[in-house]
């Protein structure tokens, strides 16, 4: 590893703390005006700049690692979301992607063992996925001629049928942004349904092999012990047959 990658890596683990504060804060700053109408214009005035100083943070910390980078076309590619993020910044509900922050953070922080990580990760995930967009949603629908989404208990239990892909229907967006909001639940639903059952497969598949080694180990173990007893058989054989020739 060259020394601006490992500069780069510094400055990763460095901001990490950081830039979860500061998403927990764009996310209390953008949740704070959708759940309560009644929020006095001073207020909202301070949650807009929360959103704001949000992106700024973001923008300071990508071009940090982008400079840091010897390969910067690589890590340009690896960072799809993060662009999105930095790029579109007036698409209200695009800046959920800077949420991101948070998942990765629930990741790096989860269980030692794949079981706890991955129950960790999927239970923050899921927790976090469908508030964001109850958030959105609500924010898209409320208000809107002909939606039927207009608290966030609705919206919640939209989230959690469309991200489960039930869909019972009784509950569903009217305009296109709300629509929009709809899609990618479904695809983040999908998505985690993939993560849980790879992780159960590679679960099954260790413990698959620990019980071939297991045996094989057993195996070895019972070989030696026929071996030794065989050599001591041998040997006893070997006693009486050498005992006339001594008399």
């Amino acid at each position: 590893m060259s020394v601006a990658e490992r500069r780069r890596t510094r400055w990763e683990a460095a901001g990490e703390l950081p830039l979860t504060l500061a998403t927990m804060a764009f996310l209390a700053a953008y949740a704070w005006p959708i759940l309560d109408q009644t929020l006095s214009p001073a207020w909202s005035n301070v949650c807009r700049w929360t959103v704001w100083i949000t992106w700024v943070v973001l923008v300071g910390d990508f071009a940090v690692r982008l400079a840091l980078s010897t390969e910067r076309l690589a890590f340009v590619r690896s960072t799809p979301l993060e662009i999105a993020t930095i790029a579109l910044p007036l698409l209200r509900p695009l800046r959920l992607l800077r949420l991101v922050t948070l998942l990765g953070a629930v990741n790096r922080h989860a269980g030692g063992t794949l079981r706890g990580k991955v129950g960790i990760y999927v239970a923050g995930s899921v927790a976090l996925v469908v508030f964001v967009a109850s958030l959105a949603v609500l924010d898209a629908e409320r208000d809107t001629p002909g939606s039927n989404i207009e608290s966030l208990g609705d919206a919640l239990w939209w989230s959690m049928t469309t991200i489960t892909t039930i869909g019972y229907g009784d509950l569903y967006p009217v305009t296109t942004t709300g629509r929009m909001i709809a899609v990618g639940l479904m695809f983040a639903g999908i998505a985690l349904l993939g993560i849980v059952t790879a992780a159960l497969a590679t679960w099954l598949i260790e413990r698959v092999a620990e019980t071939e080694e297991d045996l094989s180990a057993a195996t070895r173990r019972d070989l030696a012990s026929v071996r030794l007893e065989l050599a001591e058989i041998k040997a006893l054989l070997l006693e009486k047959r050498a005992a006339p020739d001594s008399q």
